[in-house]
């Protein structure tokens, strides 16, 4: 892909999309891959006081070019604690964490994420995933679970394959019945096509904005499950000439996770 101002691919698109949406002063965990980005761009755009927490134990470094993974040690340059991996996932028991942002291979209607295997047979499956991690420890106990994904037919589901991190489960109720703490739960889904919400009654995932050159149509096509459909559905705006240069430039000059795009550039 050039490196022109008015091109960008799906990732750059994502990512400045997640960042306008990530408030500031606020405390997350982040995945790696794309939530980096999206966080990294927000702290130096929106949101400088967002405060990063990273599952081995980085909290709150200082912004710097992406981590490859939560235990880069790119993720406590400059923190304010080098603490251990349970006191980070502490963080989440003790209602402090506003954001978890995950990643996943599929979804259903209810937010629940799989990263674990493709298949019917847990033990023979299909595709094995890499797993949970501490998707799980994050999904359950923050307060909002942020969800960053490719979207297609056979990533959102009428029932993922198996559940690595529970969202809204079967439905209202289900994380109280489940002993999750009440009040958490998926927050917003972000895809190359759209994002996402949840209806507050019924929990199921419903169209929040399309992203520039996505029609309802194309979102609902590439989804397997019904989705809710708003009267008026916006579009999200495109990435601006700044946050595209401190994506190539500032956060990833490598292009270790925006290369992955290069293929779905867009004009």
């Amino acid at each position: 892909m050039a490196s022109n101002d008015k091109k960008y691919n799906n990732i750059e698109l994502m990512a400045s999309v997640a960042s306008r949406y990530l408030e500031d002063g606020k405390v997350m965990f982040a995945g790696t891959g794309i939530p980096m980005l999206a966080a990294a761009l927000a702290q130096k755009t929106s949101a400088p006081n967002l405060v990063l927490v990273y599952e081995a134990g980085g909290i709150s470094p200082a912004a710097s070019m992406l981590p490859l993974s939560v235990a880069d040690s790119r993720t406590t340059y400059r923190a304010i604690c080098n603490a251990s991996m349970p006191e980070a996932m502490e963080m989440n028991q003790k209602g402090l964490v506003t954001y978890a942002f995950l990643g996943g291979a599929q979804i259903d209607p209810y937010g629940n994420l799989n990263s674990t295997m493709i298949g019917t047979d847990y033990y023979n499956p299909k595709v094995r995933l890499p797993g949970s991690g501490g998707a799980n420890e994050l999904g359950s106990l923050a307060w909002k679970t942020l969800i960053i994904m490719n979207h297609s037919r056979k990533r959102f589901v009428e029932k993922v394959d198996f559940i690595t991190t529970p969202g809204y489960l079967d439905g209202p109720g289900g994380r109280e019945k489940a002993g999750l703490p009440p009040g958490t739960g998926p927050h917003l889904v972000f895809t190359e096509l759209g994002l996402f919400d949840f209806d507050e009654k019924t929990k199921r995932m419903r169209l929040k904005s399309v992203l520039p050159g996505v029609t309802v149509e194309k979102v609902v096509s590439e989804t397997g499950f019904q989705l809710i459909i708003p009267e008026t559905v916006p579009v999200e705006d495109e990435p601006t000439k700044e946050e595209l240069r401190l994506l190539r430039e500032e956060v990833d000059p490598w292009r270790v996770v925006l290369r992955r795009g290069d293929n779905n550039a867009q004009e």
